[in-house]
């Protein structure tokens, strides 16, 4: 049976860079790790900041379009469809779904705590991510109310060591590998 699992966050959770790192674990090897697609179309036409509406439809669509392609495949998504709803809720009115219809495209929801919850000294700006902490906090509530109520929902606490949340978020999906057993 194949495992389909979201990792999701706000800006600032590490997520980028944890999936980065786990695509080395031998552990993972069955499994296809799917790229956030908003990073992809911002870079493709930066124009899409300002046509938010068409960006999170786009990215939904696209990111149906690629687990579609996967049948039989266990795959770790960097973000899943739900993801749009956080950002932009009308994007579920125009495809005519709620986050509960999303839930059965997934068979578990890992979201990582943002560093932005420990403060101004964690949170870290860049080209991409121009939120203040305020709003990534919001963010990150957004994404809890899409994804809470996933029977697979996992939440791992921001952590101002890198270390220690990459250490509990293998155990988390060693778990998830196990009990799909």
């Amino acid at each position: 049976m194949p495992l389909r699992i979201v990792i999701t966050g706000a800006p600032a959770s590490g997520k980028s860079e944890l999936i980065e790192r786990l695509k080395e674990e031998p552990s993972l090897g069955e499994f296809v790790f799917l790229e956030e697609i908003a990073r992809q179309l911002l870079k493709e036409d930066p124009s899409y900041r300002g046509r938010w509406g068409e960006f999170h439809d786009e990215i939904y669509r696209r990111q149906v379009a690629r687990e579609n392609s996967l049948t039989g495949r266990s795959f770790i998504a960097d973000r899943g469809t739900a993801d749009a709803f956080a950002f932009h809720h009308r994007t579920a009115e125009h495809y005519g779904t709620t986050a509960r219809d999303e839930y059965g495209r997934y068979d578990a929801v890992i979201h990582l705590g943002s560093a932005a919850s420990l403060g101004e000294k964690y949170y870290r700006r860049d080209a991409e991510r121009s939120e203040s902490v305020e709003e990534v906090m919001k963010l990150e509530r957004a994404l809890s109310e899409v994804w809470r109520d996933h029977p697979g929902y996992r939440f791992i606490a921001a952590s101002s060591n890198l270390e220690e949340k990459y250490r509990t978020l293998i155990e988390t999906l060693t778990a998830i590998i196990r009990e799909a057993g």
